[in-house]
């Protein structure tokens, strides 16, 4: 177990948080579960087939089994969807039907506070999991717009924090113009302080340093970075810089010899999804390195998809990624 995942589960057994987790008729959710009960990291709320669950052969106990097409939640459920969607031209009748799909119940365990957070996306595609986030619980306060990130640990590694890094985005923003990459970049940035908990070191990432090419993909980031800086004066955030001189002190040294952030980088803003996405899996392949993720920023409430290709061990980390993010939403909302 890598120290990131340490922390995170020290500090979700500190404040126990409730998780909905939405794909109880999936084998790895219920290995992951039955990790997290006997640990005793987290209260969960398991659904699906309740008879199938159980009939699973795995320790579930303390979970708190439901099957939405049955539960005596739905009714009213159906009537809160109804009067949050009634005006986006939802009907009584299809609002009964939407909340008994798995993915809508959960959501609504969460806005209605009897979970803090939901897990799913093993057999679910990510905008099946992200519409009924949106739809019920919107985007948080001040926030432009939803994206996600990767906490990706590479053994062996001098960079970035002991080889701990955020990537955004990897899973959402498919093409992202400078004003929503530089929101990305912000959010980022707090998601680092709130899991991590040192101050984050933002890179704008591109195939240029400060202009060394110049076209409008080189442009976009560079303007990024400025509304970025704009947005956000206190952050350590530079850009436009290529990975190596974001990463590598010597090469960030060469290159962008006036920079703080330059060679320093711990959290690396991708200008695409096509950058992100693949330079995450490439490092989680060829580095051998920890994936945590996609974790999403920008929801109401932490609500997280999880890969398709995950397995237990993935899904019990973003669990307690899902329990810390909970904790920072209501210690916020203490302030």
């Amino acid at each position: 177990m890598t120290s990131f995942l340490e922390s995170m589960i020290a500090r979700a057994k500190a404040d126990k948080q409730t998780i909905v987790l939405a794909e109880g008729d999936d084998p790895r959710t219920l290995e992951a579960a039955e990790t997290i009960l006997a640990q005793d990291v987290a209260n969960l709320i398991i659904l699906g087939d309740v008879e199938g669950i159980k009939a699973s052969g795995r320790n579930l106990e303390g979970a708190q089994l439901i099957d939405p097409r049955t539960s005596e939640l739905a009714a009213e459920f159906a009537d809160t969807f109804y009067e949050l969607r009634k005006n986006k031209g939802m009907t009584p009748e299809k609002a009964a039907e939407t909340v008994k799909d798995v993915l809508y119940f959960g959501v609504m365990m969460v806005k209605t506070g009897r979970a803090d957070g939901m897990v799913a996306g093993a057999c679910h595609a990510t905008g099946d999991v992200l519409r009924p986030s949106l739809q019920i619980l919107k985007t948080a306060p001040g926030v432009k717009l939803v994206s996600s990130f990767f906490i990706m640990v590479v053994p062996n590694c001098e960079y970035g924090q002991d080889g701990t890094f955020l990537f955004s985005d990897c899973g959402l923003e498919i093409q992202p113009d400078a004003e929503k990459l530089a929101h990305i970049a912000v959010n980022s940035a707090k998601s680092w302080k709130n899991l991590i908990g040192t101050d984050p070191v933002v890179a704008m990432l591109s195939h240029s340093t400060y202009g060394s090419a110049k076209n409008d993909d080189q442009a976009k980031v560079a303007q990024a970075a400025a509304i970025a800086r704009e947005l956000a004066p206190e952050l350590a955030l530079d850009g436009e810089l290529q990975a190596d001189a974001a990463m590598v002190p010597s090469v960030g040294a060469s290159k962008a010899p006036d920079s703080k952030v330059a060679g320093h980088a711990n959290c690396l803003i991708f200008p695409d999804l096509d950058a992100g996405n693949i330079g995450y899996k490439l490092v989680q392949r060829l580095a051998h390195a920890e994936a945590f993720g996609p974790v999403t920023q920008g929801i109401a409430a932490p609500v997280n998809d999880l890969s398709r290709g995950c397995v237990a061990h993935d899904i019990v980390g973003v669990i307690a990624i899902t329990c810390v993010q909970a904790q920072a939403k209501k210690a916020a909302e203490a302030e």
